[in-house]
């Protein structure tokens, strides 16, 4: 790894109070010391804030000089007052010797700040580059270093406490007990490769048995547990979907508390989709306004229509609208039939029953029962929630809500650790098809060579997930997500 002293700043770019620029690397004090003023950081102990200024000069600087008249020396050029913090390794994030320069929070003094770092000696650090240094450096294993990603990225309560718990070491410890176990009998089958001409078995196959059965559960149970991390990470797509003037928009507006979307009496308002985020329950929920489905020769609608239909077939929750006036929904049957696939929850919601009321009650039916005897008997599927609401008068919007939240509550499982990347679940999948591989080997009595090459195989998968293998392919890739001054 190249070990040259980095720079970048740390905070979001743009106008603030205050910003900070990260420095890292061997010569990190020795290059900061030639643009202070203020105290000899060479010599000042670790964990330590001094004040002073940054100056583009080589003039030198007596230690302790006075401040009154900073510009006293024509030489130095002072760019900001400052405070600077030192951090001696290996107690630093990256384990190296770091220092942290607070300046006030001008994109211009960040840039001339950065040009003197860089003039004498340091250069930009790449994206990621100080977390991949804490990785390399051992302080923090891959599996960490991502939840670090995580845990920046987090938009709501829930994905900051399973990035939390993931930067702990929740999934490390888990994936250490399992290799660990694992190591073991791989070490006594390996040992047997070494005395294949005595015909001795070193590894008990009954109790390997076991431990593969107690590991194929656990992988199982982690990997099952992807869905309701990926839910809470990146948030559940919710589609509302019907037929023109449904009141989908209406809806979105009222679930938002704000006039997001443009709502009108003429068909066809919506042509593209209006994607916002609904926080429940501390959960994030992205809800996707599409356009009316519905036969149209305008070629944009058509578009839209199109999209709306993409849109149910990436959602994990559908929300169908019908119109509670409605007397033929057959066009609505004929929808909600297409767009069904098992794993979608459906939620079909009457709508507009402020209006509606009067109608059905006049007609001897307060309770839609045409409407519902059209759907039990035209839907293929059996399988939805069906609620009746005004969204205009905010009537049973709380039931709604309840149902979306009940969504991910259902996708819990009994792990307290939760996997939430995409490139650890296809680890533990492929280590768990290992698995697989060596218990069918064992009751065919396989030879030793293929039980040792997959149980070294199941090995590798999960030493994937902590870095223990891994290659510059794939640290290049993860890293590269990272802000530059992460």
């Amino acid at each position: 790894m190249n070990q040259n002293t980095i720079c970048a700043l740390a905070t979001a770019n743009g106008v603030g109070a205050i910003g900070i620029i990260r420095v890292s690397g061997d010569q990190s004090f020795e290059i900061v010391n030639k643009v202070f003023q203020g105290k000899d950081l060479t010599k000042v102990a670790s964990h330590t804030v001094h004040y002073g200024y940054i100056v583009d000069g080589d003039a030198e600087k007596p230690e302790n000089q006075s401040y009154s008249d900073p510009h006293q020396d024509a030489e130095n050029h002072v760019i900001d007052e400052v405070m600077v913090s030192v951090f001696k390794a290996p107690k630093t994030f990256t384990a190296e010797d770091s220092v942290e320069i607070s300046f006030h929070g001008s994109p211009h003094i960040a840039n001339k700040i950065l040009e003197v770092l860089i003039k004498n000696g340091a250069r930009m650090a790449k994206a990621g580059e100080f977390t991949m240094r804490a990785f390399m450096n051992g302080r923090i294993d891959l599996s960490q270093a991502e939840s670090i990603a995580d845990l920046i990225a987090s938009e709501n309560e829930a994905s900051r406490k399973l990035a939390l718990n993931q930067l702990k070491g929740g999934i490390s410890s888990e994936i250490s007990l399992l290799r660990g176990d694992l190591l073991n009998f791989t070490s006594l089958v390996e040992l047997e490769l070494d005395f294949a001409e005595e015909d001795v078995e070193f590894a008990d196959r009954s109790a390997m048995n076991v431990l593969l059965n107690r590991l194929e559960s656990k992988l199982a149970s982690l990997i099952e547990s992807f869905q309701y991390g990926n839910a809470i990470k990146n948030g559940v797509e919710v589609a509302i979907i019907g037929k023109p003037n449904a009141g989908k928009s209406t809806l979105l507006n009222a679930l938002l508390k704000e006039e997001r979307a443009i709502v009108s009496d003429i068909a066809g308002t919506t042509r593209d989709t209006i994607e916002e985020v609904l926080h429940l329950n501390g959960n994030a929920f992205r809800l996707i306004d599409t356009a009316g489905l519905r036969e149209t020769s305008d070629e944009i609608e058509k578009i839209g229509v199109v999209k709306a239909k993409e849109k149910v077939a990436k959602a994990s929750i559908l929300v169908y609208l019908i119109d509670a006036n409605s007397t033929d929904i057959s066009d609505d049957i004929q929808m909600l039939n297409e767009l069904m696939r098992p794993e979608l929850k459906t939620i079909i919601c009457l709508t507009k029953i402020d209006k509606a009321a009067d109608a059905n009650q006049s007609a001897g039916d307060p309770e839609y029962s045409g409407l519902l005897h059209q759907l039990r008997s035209g839907l293929s599927f059996t399988d939805f929630k069906l609620l009746k609401i005004s969204a205009l008068e905010n009537r049973n919007l709380q039931q709604l809500k309840t149902e979306l939240s009940s969504y991910v509550e259902n996708l819990k499982t009994g792990e307290n650790t939760v996997i939430t990347n995409q490139r650890h679940y296809e680890a533990l999948q492929k280590s768990l098809e290992s698995v697989n591989r060596v218990k069918a080997a064992i009751s065919q009595g396989i030879q030793t060579e293929l039980l040792a090459y997959e149980l070294r195989y199941a090995l590798e998968h999960l030493g994937e997930i902590s870095g223990e293998f891994t290659n510059d392919e794939v640290l290049g890739n993860i890293f590269s997500k990272f802000c530059i001054g992460k």
